[in-house]
């Protein structure tokens, strides 16, 4: 390792550790990774409100993208036989090609624009998941890539990469739900590593966020796998509404009203 490199690493670590709210930051992906692994999604629904309290968008988005490599090492083994997976790839090429879009709006908003818009994605989300409001026709290849577009737009500027797909997933009534779980948990896997590499690519990257998505990756592993041991598709229900009730305090609690 070139010697000026490991100083930085080195300091790079002990800021994550001396992160501001750290616990605070821990308990909030933990839950998150409970909720991630019996329903397959709600990670950054979470997350991303709470970590903009201590950490500038970019950062808590780069955090948040590192932690969800630490989800796919758990989820993805049982997820991948029950997914779609031409249906995934699908949407994640119409993701790609419009990721990079979202991500140069992410450099050009203010962090206070960005996180009201985290806000807001997240409070229509969930709310279209309470209204139970839903698109009941079969879409095609191009609508996929259109809807998986829309997803990489909305989750370059703002991180949020699954809303738009889960609802466009949970829409669809003649999927089972194992089967909508795994083809999420696959979409949002990929889509953590197409984030990752525009954020890099947009130098909005450092060294800082990548540990401190390290250093929180044990909590969310333990979230990811208890909640996978809870899982019954039988209980979908209760799943759903107990994922929505930790979605809207964690909206609330992020407001940045409250700073």
């Amino acid at each position: 390792m070139p010697e000026p490199l490991a100083p930085a690493l080195v300091s790079a670590l002990v800021s994550a550790l001396d992160q501001p709210g750290l616990w605070w930051l821990a308990l909030t992906i933990f839950v998150a990774g409970v909720v991630r692994g019996f329903t397959g999604f709600g990670t950054a629904l979470i997350y991303l409100p709470i970590a903009g309290i201590f950490l500038p968008p970019a950062a808590a988005i780069l955090s948040l993208v590192v932690l969800g490599l630490g989800s796919a090492i758990v989820l993805i083994p049982k997820a991948w036989p029950q997914a779609e997976r031409g249906d995934v790839a699908v949407l994640t090429l119409g993701a790609v090609a419009a990721m990079p879009l979202g991500v140069a709006l992410l450099v050009l908003l203010d962090d206070a624009t960005v996180r009201w818009t985290i806000a807001a994605v997240a409070a229509v989300t969930l709310a279209l998941l309470l209204s139970g409001r839903r698109y009941r026709g079969r879409i095609g290849r191009a609508g996929q890539a259109a809807v998986g577009a829309m997803s990489g737009l909305v989750g370059g500027a703002t991180g949020l990469t699954g809303p738009v797909t889960i609802l466009f997933y949970l829409g669809s009534a003649d999927r089972r739900a194992a089967t909508v779980r795994a083809n999420t948990i696959l979409f949002l896997a990929l889509m953590d590593i197409a984030l990752i590499a525009n954020i890099l690519l947009a130098g909005l990257g450092g060294a800082q966020p990548i540990w401190l998505g390290l250093v929180l990756m044990p909590a969310y592993m333990c979230g990811a796998q208890a909640g996978q041991m809870l899982f019954r598709p039988g209980r979908e229900r209760v799943y759903r509404a107990a994922a929505c009730a930790v979605i809207a305090l964690a909206i609330a609690t992020g407001l940045p009203v409250f700073d």
